[in-house]
């Protein structure tokens, strides 16, 4: 039967070549390069990551990488950003990432500037040391020596990288809370079913989380494998759980099964019911 009669044929199949063009534009030496550097993306099946690597070349057609304190960001570090930016939107697409542009790296830690306003009415100032931040509409800010630790620090569930553009699809939806846009059919339910099964997922999993943080700060207990920083606001501990879901899943799920199945859902649509 002839194209015409059955064009979605023809579709896929400009679509796959399309794909392959893409997938091309990143020279196989580079690509080998940096995953060579993150072993929890070459441990990926090799669909998922050609998959990766389509994405990834579109990421980079559409981001503006800039180097601060006289940083030049070469084509394997833009590339290693990419591919560890787009592990999370490998079934959501790069839309996910539509309302921002610009990625500024930093060669260490930055010192920012921050100010809190007490109950009297009076603005303090203080310094902060800063490895990544995501602001609403971009930039996304990342220091280098840590996103090029990467690999090393997989097996301790952290990522710099994975973490601040999860803040970004965390406020696509108005703000970062920990509430992400959930996609149709979450869970086999919708609407506010969905996010009442999201909310109350991620709360329990959160004050779990913070207590036991608390037991081994205050009284010495077994600190948890999860990085503390979670325990500060829903949004971080949405974030830092996501860091630790994609570098190093096994180890994740055996504190959090219950966050698992949920981020299944929203990561990989249709996976947590097989």
């Amino acid at each position: 039967m002839s194209a015409w009669r059955h064009p979605w044929r023809a579709w896929s199949a400009l679509r796959a070549w399309a794909d392959q063009r893409q997938a091309q534009r990143i020279p196989p030496s580079l690509w080998d390069a940096v995953l060579g550097e993150l072993p929890f993306v070459a441990a990926l099946p090799a669909a998922q990551q050609q998959r990766l690597r389509v994405l990834s070349a579109r990421f980079l057609q559409s981001k503006q990488f800039h180097g601060a304190q006289g940083l030049v960001v070469t084509d394997a570090m833009a590339l290693s950003i990419a591919v560890q930016a787009c592990l999370p939107i490998m079934n959501l697409g790069l839309a996910a990432y539509g309302d921002f542009v610009g990625i500024v790296v930093h060669p260490h830690e930055v010192l920012a500037t921050r100010e809190v306003r007490d109950e009297a009415g009076v603005v303090h100032h203080y310094g902060e040391a800063v490895l990544g931040e995501a602001m609403r509409h971009g930039p996304v800010m990342l220091t280098w020596h840590e996103v090029s630790l990467a690999g090393l620090r997989a097996q301790e569930g952290r990522n710099l990288v994975i973490h601040e553009f999860v803040h970004q699809l965390d406020a696509r939806n108005g703000q970062a809370d920990g509430c992400p846009p959930l996609p149709r059919g979450f869970m086999g339910l919708g609407g506010r079913a969905a996010l009442a099964l999201w909310q109350q997922t991620l709360a329990t999993a959160w004050e779990r989380f913070r207590q036991q943080v608390a037991l081994a700060e205050r009284f010495g207990e077994p600190a948890p494998w999860l990085d503390s920083y979670g325990a500060t606001a829903p949004a971080e501990f949405f974030a830092v759980a996501c860091e630790a879901y994609f570098v190093n899943r096994p180890r994740f799920e055996q504190d959090f099964a219950d966050l698992v199945r949920v981020f299944d859902a929203l990561f990989r649509p249709g996976s947590e019911r097989r």
